[in-house]
């Protein structure tokens, strides 16, 4: 019995201390916390570089001279117009000008025309009267250049070329006003140089002024045959001087030498094309000066609307092509330059008429 109990016993202990364990847990599988999503970084937007435009490129205009640019006569009148649109423009990054000077030989100014064309300038101008040839001929090689010469009306039926004139007797007319008011002999002298173009109409419209205002003064032309030659030029001035001439006038690049030759005799100068004051400015007077501008914007706007020639254009004392500048170095009395204003006036508003031979 004792060994029974003692079995019962065991078993009862065992039984205890079996429960007291119990089953083994399973384990705590630690979940991972949650992981956030990072932070967007804040990485400096770096902002893509703006894209530059391209520059647009400039108007380009090439230009054929028969004398130099600083000839204060008729090719540095249209060099100046040129440079007078290319600071308004806002400099040659907008409107590119380039030229050839002293282009006395056509054949020498048609192959500079005609190499301008094949560089692709937007403009090519051939300033004078004797490169109408050349641009009729080269003209239709290039349609899509626009082409201008001058002093004309002539477009030769061209699409692509322009021209342009002065009405050169209009200022030619209020330069002998004023030399008929001042001449105290009665004696005037014209250097002239070919009788073509505005040349011949600024010298007829200074004879029409003189007679107007003054019918006894007697008025000498001499025409020396040549744009350019100086020497011929001074040598007419002092012909007219000699036979009693107190005020010349001249025109085209060749006069500075017949200016010289006034100033050496203190006999008044009235000039045209550009202003000449700088070169004698104790006798010059007044100047006609050719503002191009007038006809060269009118020829830019169409080039930009896509007509490149085909039309003629015409600088006058209306429109602002052709204006009178007076020497402020010269004293010119103020009822003389009354006169010159009114007529100047007259001729604008048509209660003047000019009447040319």
């Amino acid at each position: 019995m004792k060994k029974l109990a003692w079995f019962l016993t065991l078993v009862v202990a065992l039984a205890m201390v079996l429960s007291a364990c119990g089953a083994p847990a399973e384990p705590v599988v630690e979940e991972p916390a949650a992981t956030e999503a990072p932070a967007e970084t804040e990485a400096a937007a770096t902002e893509a570089p703006a894209t530059e435009e391209a520059p647009a490129e400039p108007f380009r205009v090439a230009v054929v001279m028969p004398s130099a640019i600083n000839d204060l006569a008729f090719s540095q009148s249209m060099y100046d117009a040129l440079m007078r649109i290319q600071e308004e423009m806002g400099g040659p990054e907008a409107f590119e000008v380039v030229y050839s000077e002293n282009m006395f030989v056509v054949d020498d100014a048609a192959a500079a025309i005609r190499d301008y064309a094949s560089q692709g300038f937007d403009l090519v101008i051939g300033h004078g009267s004797q490169y109408g040839s050349s641009l009729q001929e080269i003209a239709p090689d290039f349609p899509e250049t626009s082409f201008a010469w001058g002093t004309t009306a002539e477009t030769f039926g061209q699409p692509n070329i322009f021209a342009y004139e002065a009405a050169s007797q209009e200022g030619g007319y209020v330069n002998g006003v004023l030399a008929a008011t001042l001449s105290t002999s009665g004696t005037i002298g014209v250097v002239g140089p070919i009788e073509v173009g505005d040349a011949k109409l600024y010298v007829d419209g200074f004879k029409a002024g003189v007679a107007a205002t003054n019918p006894d003064a007697v008025v000498n032309v001499n025409y020396i045959g040549s744009f350019s030659d100086v020497a011929l030029a001074s040598e007419a001035a002092t012909t007219h001087i000699s036979a009693g001439a107190d005020a010349l006038t001249g025109t085209a690049q060749m006069v500075v030498g017949a200016i010289g030759k006034a100033e050496e005799a203190n006999a008044l100068w009235f000039g045209t094309q550009s202003n000449q004051s700088s070169l004698a400015p104790t006798i010059v007077v007044a100047s006609q000066v050719y503002h191009w501008e007038v006809a060269l914007k009118e020829m830019l706007a169409l080039i930009e609307e896509g007509t490149l020639g085909g039309q003629s254009f015409k600088a006058n004392l209306a429109n602002g092509g052709e204006v009178i500048e007076f020497n402020p170095d010269y004293a010119l009395s103020d009822d003389a330059k009354a006169l010159a204003e009114s007529t100047i006036q007259g001729i604008i508003d048509g209660t003047i008429t000019i009447t040319l031979p």
